[in-house]
């Protein structure tokens, strides 16, 4: 297909990124890599505590970005836990936005096993959240079943609807167009009205980019990744989500179609990632048969 330049620029403007605490540790300055007013996500992964990601949070407003932190249902080991939670994001860094996941653990440490229970407590909406994401698998996940999806999406829609908050959708990673079209094409057929930020991979090394797939057993994705890993050679190149990017574009400007924005993932390292996506969003790329590639200063800047 041919692709076109200017809706691969638009589809990266405005894209959000994701953040560890552990990783904005070894960030001296967001500015030196994020347009200003960059959304960021926080993440609070299991085993934290809280006041890792709050540090971040209060930090990001701080050099003038909109910090979005994660509310990991299953990592709540109370209902206090979580009021203190939300008051410091409020208080200490004036959050306006979550993401609201069920968390990556099995059995929950507290009263929640399910961002819906979390949404049902009312704090958030008494907080002042503007708006709040819950998460979407294109690929599927292997602990819920399509069905309890489902209707575990629909419960998020009519709370949405009921409270007024605005909600979006933002995705786990992925690596498969196909995959992601396919998936939005369904949701949509099922009456999903809510806009998509999906989840892209950064610039990372292929052995990096398969590290981080099987440890959230995603499926096509998997198989895209694993054709290129059959050339050993290959593991230790840089690879970039241009193609990915390309094959989106049109639906990202499509109207009718609720893929809204891109969010990176920065297995490779947040400053790679932005170097990337900056260029490409300032046009500073040439579209190829196979996607588009930044110029060679800009290839030489990832390199180094």
């Amino acid at each position: 297909m041919a692709y076109d330049a200017d809706l691969i620029r638009r589809a990266v403007e405005g894209y959000s990124i994701e953040v560890t605490p552990a990783s904005a540790a070894k960030v001296s300055s967001f500015a030196d890599h994020l347009p200003a007013g960059t959304t960021v996500n926080v993440t609070f992964l299991p085993g934290s505590d809280i006041e890792d990601t709050l540090v971040v949070l209060e930090r990001l407003r701080g050099e003038g970005f909109e910090p979005v932190p994660h509310i990991a249902a299953r990592s709540i080991e109370s209902e206090e836990h979580l009021a203190r939670y939300i008051d410091g994001m409020v208080t200490r860094a004036s959050v306006e936005e979550v993401l609201v996941i069920g968390g990556g653990v099995d059995n929950p440490v507290g009263p929640y096993d399910s961002s819906i229970q979390v949404l049902r407590t009312g704090r958030l909406e008494a907080a002042g959240m503007k708006r709040i994401g819950v998460a979407g698998h294109p690929e599927g996940t292997p602990d819920i079943s399509p069905a309890d999806v489902a209707t575990a999406l629909a419960e998020k829609r009519a709370w949405a609807a009921d409270t007024g908050v605005e909600m979006y959708i933002e995705t786990q990673f992925c690596f498969d167009a196909d995959a992601i079209l396919t998936w939005e094409r369904d949701l949509r057929a099922a009456g999903n009205t809510l806009p998509i930020r999906i989840g892209v991979p950064g610039i990372a090394t292929l052995k990096t980019l398969l590290k981080f797939a099987q440890m959230s057993g995603i499926g096509p994705s998997m198989r895209v990744l694993t054709r290129q890993a059959a050339n050993i050679a290959k593991l230790l190149t840089v690879q970039a989500p241009d193609r990915l990017v390309a094959d989106l574009s049109p639906a990202l400007a499509d109207p009718e179609n609720m893929l809204s924005d891109l969010h990176f993932y920065p297995f490779g390292g947040l400053a790679k990632t932005a170097v990337w996506a900056n260029a490409v969003a300032a046009g500073e790329f040439e579209v190829t048969r196979a996607g588009f590639t930044v110029v060679e200063g800009t290839r030489s800047r990832i390199a180094s």
